[in-house]
């Protein structure tokens, strides 16, 4: 009868349903020896364990689904209109905010602590690290009015950019671009304030999500624009102007690591591109190093780039060959 569920299953559901006992049923030709294949890889995760001088039960790292999810509130309390609730009322907005923010924030923290444990060795029961964690999740809340504005810069810059776009709720809603963007000001304000693991992975949540790889540690202006998105990597020392747009492909990178004594990669130091305001930097570029490109420049689609350019420039292809290549250098 119509709207009625049947109590009766085919042969097929019930072949694919596990055994009332909880046993798996045994597999024609497959023989596994999962108590074996348990003790190996216990062995060689514990041998990880003491070479990383971690003995014992290591402090909780921050859970990847557990910031996508915070993330996703920070972000629906900022644009509750737009990304909160759909049945949403006027009145109602100020309370989902408050209540998302307060859920959001709570979840913050924890998985603040859980780095900050972590970073410190201490166990999941330590305390020591709690305090600090609170502070550094108020002192995040705060910087939530100025990510909105960055934002805002952000979406409208994308409108004006594109003639495609239809309105600034579509941006919003649509554009990889801001996407990523949005999750990189919330993990660029994480970093700042000394939680760069937390930070890490809410930018590889939004590179998963876009393909766009922007390293926590970049500052960039307001009005930014990534047209397309797919491809783009910005590097951590990376320092980005005001209302520049890139387009697709394009790298903010290093030129080269430098190593040590032992022959090991010096981490830190300033080591990637600055671009100053109004810059346009076309599909494909590579600009590499600690250089800079200059207010007003245009960087042409494909150009490879390891050298300072004034403001005002116009780098192509054309223009880098005929540099590369002057008089016959270089054939």
């Amino acid at each position: 009868m119509t709207g009625n569920i049947s109590v009766f299953s085919t042969r097929e559901e019930e072949e694919d349903s596990p055994p009332a006992s909880g046993l798996q049923p045994a597999v024609p030709g497959l023989r596994l020896d999962i108590d074996s294949l348990v003790a190996g890889l216990r062995d060689v995760r514990v041998h990880a364990l003491q070479t990383r001088s971690r003995i014992g039960r290591p402090p909780k790292l921050p859970s990847r689904k557990a910031l996508a999810g915070i993330v996703e509130g920070l972000a629906a309390a900022l644009f509750p209109n737009r990304l909160g609730a759909p049945d949403l009322t006027d009145d109602g907005v100020d309370f989902f905010v408050g209540h998302t923010l307060d859920r959001a924030l709570r979840g913050l923290y924890d998985q603040i602590r859980r780095e900050l444990r972590f970073a410190a060795n201490l166990s999941p029961e330590s305390t020591e690290t709690d305090a600090r964690a609170g502070e550094i999740v108020q002192a995040f809340a705060v910087t939530l009015t100025k990510v909105r504005q960055f934002l805002d810069s952000d979406i409208l810059a994308a409108f004006q950019g594109d003639p495609a776009a239809r309105s600034v709720d579509e941006v919003l809603v649509c554009y990889p671009g801001i996407f990523a963007i949005t999750y990189h000001r919330i993990a660029h304000e994480l970093y700042r304030l000394g939680v760069g693991l937390v930070a890490r992975i809410i930018a590889e949540i939004a590179h998963s999500a876009t393909g766009i790889d922007i390293h926590p540690g970049a500052s960039i202006g307001s009005s930014f624009f990534i047209d397309h998105g797919t491809g783009v990597v910005i590097g951590e020392t990376a320092v980005i102007g005001e209302r520049v747009k890139i387009y697709q492909a394009v790298t903010l990178g290093a030129k080269r690591f430098p190593l040590d004594e032992n022959g090991h990669i010096i981490k830190g130091g300033s080591r990637h591109p600055i671009v100053e305001d109004d810059v346009v930097i076309y599909a494909g570029a590579t600009i590499l190093g600690r250089v800079t490109i200059g207010r007003g420049s245009s960087i042409g689609g494909s150009v490879w780039l390891t050298k300072s350019v004034p403001p005002g420039s116009n780098i192509t292809q054309a223009l880098t060959r005929s540099d590369e290549f002057d008089a016959g250098g270089g054939i």
